[in-house]
Parts: C-alpha cells; sequence; structure tokens
C-alpha cells in the first residue's frame, strides 16, 4: 500500500537556499538559485538602460515634443513610488507577524490588536502558537485547495478574456504562520446545537508561488490578507469530536495584497497585471467570503447535505437613491468638470453595479438589488462611489457602509450617509429586511408587495438548491467515461459545480441560492455537460410549483430520473423554497425617517408638528411639552415613550397618510419646549450622538432646534447648523447641514459621521455652532448659539448612544 507523500516545509541548505522536500528524499520544489537571481537582475537592468536611450534617441529622431520625453518618465515615476508604498507596508506587517504581541503594542499604538478596543474580544496567545506549531504541515492542504478549487476558477475567469493555459505551478506557504489578533465567542442568539466565533486573522506570508499564463511565467510574493474570519461548529454531535463539521468563511471582503513577479510584472503589459490581480481576489472571495463557505467534515454521522445545504437567513432589498454633492473628478478647458458616477453594493461576495449617470455631480440612480444574507450579526453593506473614465482607472468619490445588523432591528432604513474618504457628498439609500417562511399562504401578499413597487427584477422568494451526485451517466466518448460538470439555472441566473475527472457518478456536494419572481410559473433548469466534448449528458426540468405542495416546502436527498441520458441515470438532489415576509419595522424610528426624508426633498417650509397633529394628541400635549421642557428625552427611554403614547396606537393604522402618522409620532418622540428657550434664551438643540469602536465611526445627528429667538419679526433667521472636532477645526472635520429659510423652529435630521479611534476620541470636542444666512447681510454677527461637548462620555460608545437636548450657549470667541 503506498504511502501518501507529505510536504515538508521549507528548510536552508548550506549555501542559505530553501528547499521542499517529500517524506525527506525526494525534491519537490525549490527556489531559484543566486546565480538565477544575478543574471535575471543583470538583464532587467540592461534592459532599462537600453529603452531609456532608445527612447531620447527616437524623440530626437522623429523630432516630437519634449512632452513624449517627459510623460512617460512621470508615469514610471509614480507607479515606481507605489510600488514602494505597497512593498512598505508589506514589509511592516511581516515584520509585525515575525514579533512578539507586546513588540507589536509597543511599535504601533494606534493600530493595537482587537481584544484592546472590544471588551468582548479574548486574547488568543495560545492559539498563535498553536498555528506556529502545525504550519509546517498547512503546506500540503493548501496547495490541494489552491489546485483543486481556485485554479480552475481563475483559469476559467481569464478564458473569458481569450487567456487561456492557467496553472499554478509551485505554491511553498512559507515559515510565517497566520496571527490571530483576538477571538469572540457568541452565546447569545445562538442556537444549542451549534457553537459560533469570529476570529481577527492578519496573514502576512513569505510564500514563494509560481504560475503560468500560456508561455509567460509569473510569481505571487509577500502575500497579505486580513479580516474577520467566521468559524461555525456545527452540528454538535454526542461522539467524538463531539462536533460533526466546520464551516469557515470571511463575513465581509477581507483586505487582500501581494506581489506579482516575473515575466508578468517585468513587461507591464497594459492592464494584465491589474486583470490578473483582481481575478485572483475575487476567486478568494468566491471560495471563502459569504455567501461562499468553506465546509469540513469531522463525522461520518452528519450527512453532507446539513454541512453544506445553504440556509439563508433572509433578503435585504437594497435602493440607491440619488447622491449630491460629489467631487469634480473630471478636467475640462475652464478647469474641474463634472464626474461621471456610478456605484458598486458589496454584501460579502455578492456585488452590483448601477447605471454610469454621466456629468453630474448630483446623479440619481433609482438602483434595486437584492442580497441574499446567510449571517445577521457583523455582516455589512459596503457602497463605493466611482467615476468612470475611459482613459485612465477609474477613481474614488468616497464609500459608506451600512450594519446589517442595525436594519434587522428596524426593519426599514431610509437615510442619508455622508461619504467617507471624499471631501464632500452625501448618498441616500433605502434598506428594507424581509425575513424567511415556510408559509405557502405568504406567498400573495409578497406578491402584491411587488408589484405595488413596479420593479420587475425584485422577488418574492428564495430557493436554494443541494446538488449531491448523479449516477450512471450516459458516455460522452466512446473511449472513456466523461468529466462532468453540472448547471443550474433560474432565469438569468446561473449556477456552475466543479468539473469531476472522468467519473460517470460523480459527487458533487455543492449548494447554491437563487432569487425567486414568482414561484407559480418558474422552473429550476439543470442540465450536465461532458468539459470535454461540451456534450449534454443529461438534464432535469423542475416546477417550482410543485414545491409549493411538499411538506415544509422542501425535499431532502431525492433521487430524480435524468432526461436525455441513459436509462438509470438518477441525479440526487435537495431542494428548499422559502416565501420573502417583510421583517417587524420599528415604527417609531421608521416614521422619524420618512419625516426627515419628507423634510429634505421638499422645499416647502417644514410646518410646525403641533400645527399638523392629529386630534386624538392634542390632549397629551402638555405632557410632552413639560418633558421636553424639564428633563432630556432619551430615544431609548421607555418611560418617556410608555407616557406619550397612550394614542399611538390609533394613529398607526393603514389607513392615515404617511406624513400625518410620521408627523404624529414625531410630536411626540420630539414635543415642542414651548415652557423653556433654553438657559440663555436662544434656543435648545436636540443632539444624538454615538460611537462605534468596531468601526471607529463616531456618528453624528442634528435632528432639530427649538426656540431660536425672534428679535426682529421682520427679519425671521435662515439657520444653518456647522460642526467641528476639536482642538484642530481642520477643513476635513468640517460638517454642515443644509439651510432652512424663515423658521425659529427647524428640524433637519441630517446625520454626520467621522472616522476616528477611540484613543483620539477621549481627547476630542464636538464644536457645534448655529448660524443664520441673514446674519452677513444685516451686519451683525450669524452666529446664534454654540455648543462644546466632550467626547469622552462613556454613554457615546453604547449601543444606544447619547441622545438628548442641549442648551445653545452664546458665543464663544476664537482667540
Amino acid at each position: 500500500m503506498s504511502e501518501t507523500p507529505v510536504v515538508a516545509p521549507a528548510t536552508p541548505t548550506e549555501n542559505g537556499t530553501p528547499t521542499q522536500t517529500t517524506n525527506g528524499n525526494s525534491t519537490v520544489a525549490t527556489k531559484p538559485t543566486v546565480d538565477d537571481n544575478s543574471i535575471f537582475s543583470v538583464f532587467y537592468t540592461l534592459g532599462k538602460k537600453v529603452a531609456i536611450v532608445g527612447s531620447i534617441y527616437l524623440v530626437g529622431y522623429m523630432g516630437w515634443s519634449v512632452a513624449w520625453l517627459i510623460a512617460p518618465v512621470i508615469l514610471s515615476v509614480a507607479r515606481d513610488q507605489l510600488a514602494k508604498t505597497s512593498e512598505k507596508k508589506r514589509d511592516i506587517a511581516k515584520a509585525s507577524a515575525l514579533a512578539s504581541e507586546k513588540d507589536v503594542i509597543l511599535a504601533r499604538i494606534d493600530e493595537l490588536p482587537a481584544w484592546v478596543y472590544f471588551p468582548d474580544v479574548e486574547r488568543c496567545e495560545w492559539l498563535n502558537k498553536i498555528l506556529k506549531q502545525v504550519w509546517p504541515n498547512a503546506n500540503h492542504f493548501a496547495r490541494t485547495l489552491v489546485k483543486e478549487t481556485i485554479e480552475p476558477n481563475v483559469a476559467l475567469a481569464l478564458a473569458n478574456y481569450k487567456m487561456n493555459g492557467f496553472r499554478f505551478d509551485r505554491i511553498i506557504l512559507g515559515t510565517i504562520p497566520p496571527r490571530i489578533g483576538g477571538v469572540k465567542i457568541y452565546d447569545k442568539n445562538v442556537d444549542r446545537n451549534e457553537i459560533i466565533m469570529d476570529l481577527d486573522l492578519f496573514y502576512a506570508s513569505d510564500c514563494d508561488i509560481n504560475f503560468y499564463l500560456g508561455g509567460m511565467k509569473g510569481g505571487i510574493k509577500d502575500f497579505q490578507i486580513h479580516g474577520w474570519v467566521r468559524v461555525v461548529m456545527k452540528p454538535l454531535i454526542r461522539s467524538m469530536p463531539l462536533v460533526g463539521g466546520l464551516q469557515i468563511f470571511f463575513l465581509n471582503n477581507p483586505n487582500i495584497d501581494f506581489n506579482l513577479v516575473g515575466v508578468i510584472d517585468f513587461m507591464d503589459m497594459p492592464g494584465l497585471s491589474d486583470l490578473l490581480r483582481r481575478i485572483i481576489v475575487e476567486q478568494i472571495g468566491n471560495v471563502m467570503v459569504l455567501p461562499n463557505k468553506l465546509p469540513i467534515s469531522l463525522s461520518e454521522e452528519v450527512s453532507a447535505v446539513a454541512l453544506k445545504m445553504p440556509e439563508p437567513e433572509g433578503i435585504l432589498r437594497i435602493h440607491v437613491v440619488e447622491a449630491k454633492d460629489l467631487m469634480k473628478k473630471d478636467i475640462s478647458v475652464l478647469g474641474k468638470g463634472k464626474s461621471d458616477p456610478y456605484a458598486i453594493i458589496n454584501v460579502g461576495a455578492q456585488e452590483f453595479k448601477t447605471q454610469i449617470i454621466d456629468n453630474n455631480v448630483n446623479p440619481k440612480w433609482d438602483y434595486w438589488c437584492e442580497a441574499t444574507v446567510f449571517i445577521e450579526m457583523g455582516q455589512f453593506v459596503e457602497i463605493q462611489l466611482k467615476d468612470s473614465d475611459d482613459s485612465k482607472k477609474d477613481e474614488n468619490l468616497g464609500r459608506a457602509s451600512i450594519d446589517i445588523s442595525s436594519v434587522i432591528k428596524k426593519g426599514v432604513v431610509d437615510s442619508w450617509l455622508t461619504l467617507e474618504d471624499a471631501k464632500h457628498g452625501l448618498l441616500h439609500v433605502r434598506l428594507q429586511w424581509y425575513k424567511l417562511t415556510a408559509n405557502p399562504n405568504d406567498l400573495q401578499q409578497i406578491l402584491l408587495e411587488t408589484q405595488l413597487l413596479r420593479v420587475t427584477t425584485m422577488s418574492s422568494a428564495v430557493l436554494s438548491v443541494f446538488i449531491d451526485s448523479a449516477r450512471h451517466l450516459k458516455q460522452a466518448r466512446s473511449s472513456s467515461k466523461p468529466d462532468p460538470y453540472l448547471v443550474c439555472s433560474l432565469n438569468k441566473q446561473k449556477q456552475q459545480t466543479a468539473m469531476i475527472m472522468r467519473d460517470d457518478s460523480p459527487v458533487w456536494e455543492q449548494g447554491f441560492t437563487f432569487l425567486v419572481s414568482n414561484p407559480d410559473n418558474e422552473s429550476l433548469i439543470i442540465k450536465i455537460y461532458d468539459q470535454k466534448t461540451g456534450n449534454d449528458i443529461g438534464q432535469y426540468t423542475y416546477t417550482l410549483s410543485t414545491l409549493l405542495k411538499q411538506f415544509n416546502m422542501e425535499v431532502i436527498q431525492q433521487p430524480f430520473q435524468l432526461q436525455k441520458s441513459g436509462p438509470e441515470s438518477k441525479l440526487f438532489m435537495s431542494l428548499s423554497l422559502r416565501i420573502l415576509k417583510p421583517g417587524e419595522i420599528d415604527k417609531e424610528s421608521d416614521a422619524l425617517e420618512q419625516v426627515a426624508a419628507l423634510t429634505r426633498s421638499s422645499s416647502v417650509k417644514t410646518p410646525d408638528a403641533a400645527a399638523v397633529a392629529p386630534p386624538a394628541f392634542k390632549e397629551s400635549q402638555v405632557t410632552s411639552k413639560r418633558l421636553s421642557a424639564e428633563s432630556p428625552i432619551s430615544e431609548e427611554d421607555p418611560a418617556v415613550v410608555t407616557k406619550i403614547s397612550p394614542a399611538m396606537s390609533a394613529s398607526t393604522s393603514s389607513e392615515k397618510p404617511i406624513s400625518e402618522l410620521a408627523a404624529s409620532v414625531l410630536t411626540h418622540r420630539f414635543p415642542d419646549s414651548t415652557a423653556s428657550p433654553g438657559e440663555h434664551g436662544l434656543g435648545r438643540m436636540q443632539l444624538s450622538i454615538r460611537y462605534s469602536a468596531q468601526r471607529q465611526k463616531l456618528d453624528v445627528t442634528i435632528h432639530k432646534i427649538q426656540k431660536i429667538p425672534l428679535r426682529d419679526p421682520s427679519n425671521i433667521p435662515d439657520p444653518y447648523v456647522k460642526l467641528y472636532l476639536l482642538p484642530g477645526r481642520s477643513k476635513e472635520s468640517k460638517r454642515k447641514t443644509g439651510v432652512i429659510k424663515d423658521n425659529c423652529n427647524p428640524v433637519y435630521d441630517a446625520s454626520f459621521e467621522y472616522l476616528i479611534s477611540i484613543a483620539e476620541l477621549r481627547q476630542t470636542e464636538l464644536e457645534v455652532t448655529v448660524c443664520t444666512q441673514k446674519g452677513f447681510l444685516s451686519g451683525g454677527s450669524p452666529i446664534i448659539g454654540m455648543l462644546k461637548i466632550p467626547l469622552d462620555d462613556a454613554e457615546i460608545t453604547t449601543p444606544a448612544g447619547l441622545n438628548s437636548w442641549f442648551d445653545l450657549q452664546p458665543e464663544i470667541r476664537h482667540e
């Protein structure tokens, strides 16, 4: 019985060159010798000098402008500078991975491990020691994973660009193991049959990976990846090892960086290295970023369908409405022109892209998409805005992110987001959460909602498919067995299994998820192909209306007779259908958000809330005013909500217009403060301040101002609010609301964000200034009142944040 070769780690030889051995005998892979590197370096230097001299000679000989010489030099210098910066980052990361945790903390106090900032994240130096010990044995597993999973997918993606022959030649992970910055164990809202943990993974390797693309040889070095990895242990069993299997995946797209070397990087073909880099990153995401998981079976007691069947928790419907005040990136004859913006939406590995709006810094996309959510905790919607440019790489216009768990909690979120990594710009998005049910009676309700939405691409159900195996496929070639792979299609959605070599009874064990518009009139089409000939060797069509009649709307591990195949050809698969149902909506927060949207979108002056309040609430307004004048109102205070909402259930009827409902809720959540204009008689401001340690983001919301003094009835103020972070008062920290004309009780509901570390937060103050636009014209001071709020308040870092009324102070002169 032959032994399976075990690949050992790289070990130094007498001349200092690492080698790779199998069972201590034959050499599997060696690094290039010093002589090879020296010869390549000499040819590389000589080639650069010849190219430079030749370029100068050609410019002079042809009589061209000097610009033809200067432009390539500038591009070359910029490219070299970028390469040096990337190399420096990789070197720093590699040094951090090799150093002890104490050295890392002392050297990089601003980039501490996750357990320092998050109280629920624990240290795990013991785990890092174990990884260091077992890392030499991981090379064989990694090589198998790369060869069997990533290589065929990269080759298939490159084939779409007419580039064939991609294959990995040598895979050496190196000696630096991954490092775990912290571990978080979930003990709440977790099924008792599973264990969930998150790992802060950082891998800065000294790997040596070679590949071939056609006749060209290239390599990957200094590979780095950083992100939160979730490990789900399920199901728990009563025999050793007590855990039936593992599911390993990244919650969101990790940060990936690596250095391309060899002929591909040397030749620097237009777009080739960027294309190859992008495809490699995408395929890594297709393996281990949600909704994709890396399943590992640990016990024969657990079936493959229990571990690998997709289990979505819900659907997130995303509406990218518009953006305002984006940066101008295009250059015109008269100077700065406009931009051609578009948005890229990412939920894990799922990516969506809006249309491009030409020459517009206030684009209106009205773009809808739906993302399947498999994990409620820890995932984010990431939105990037870019400027499309045919002549060069698309430039960034800013980005924004939304915690999916907050959308699930509220049911609906309608918000303007301040763009990060941008000088200015706002993005308007709406998100709604849909849970999944196994009740077919819920289908008509969601179909009606989708029809009223008038967006044809929206879905009403989710279909989960698990392709287990096929038996006795017909022969596509007389000389050998087929190389089968299976393609599932539903409307325009297609999913494909891996190819199994030389097997007429392949076992795939792969799961897929499809969005279904209407299960009553749609079908799942399955076809099996032989890769070498491209011939169809079996197919099956399953009508989804049949699944609606099954118990719990699912079939588990059932055999289906294949059509256009052999008489005994069968396909074994599992199907599960779930109907979309709107999640529980936080009616108060939803009404407030809709009022904010109405305020922003309307050019009409916002009426006083009391004027539009329904009669049922007049009696409770006295209580509202007293609460507002005497004590701060917290958004999360249940006692206040109980006191001021006895009649609210009557107002939430669907028969009332949404504007009336919103105004009613606003009146009771934020009642008028007629009894007091504040300590200094300058008015009172409603503010919400919250800091997320995980995102290192400070959120500030200016809700409203009440009782601004009216000193001249003929000169009603046009108030707006400015924000600065102190000390410094830099332009980067400046934020500003819109101007509300002729109003002493303006309502803004404007949210602003700052990226700031928790260490900086404790030494920072928020300066809030209320100004009037008419102050400049009247000759007086434009400042109505100010606030200075220290951000070291512990309440700011709580999940609810600080939500309170503040009395405006007199103007503070800056020295």
